[in-house]
């Protein structure tokens, strides 16, 4: 009888061995390649009163 149930322990401990979960890190065989296609536009608006876009007219200012 412990010969049977010695037997069924080993038995089930091999059964529960082999369904460990692994995790394996490899490197990838080619490398990582990110492609930044960024297009940045700007677009700028002064609003100038009347009286100082005349004085930046005066090419005496500068």
């Amino acid at each position: 009888m412990k010969l049977i149930t010695h037997a069924s322990l080993a038995t089930l401990a091999l059964l529960l061995g082999a369904c460990t979960p692994t995790v394996k890190i490899e490197a990838p065989d080619k490398p990582i390649v990110i492609d930044l296609n960024v297009k940045v536009e700007h677009d700028i608006r002064i609003k100038v009163d009347k009286q100082v876009d005349s004085l930046l007219q005066d090419k005496s200012l500068f």
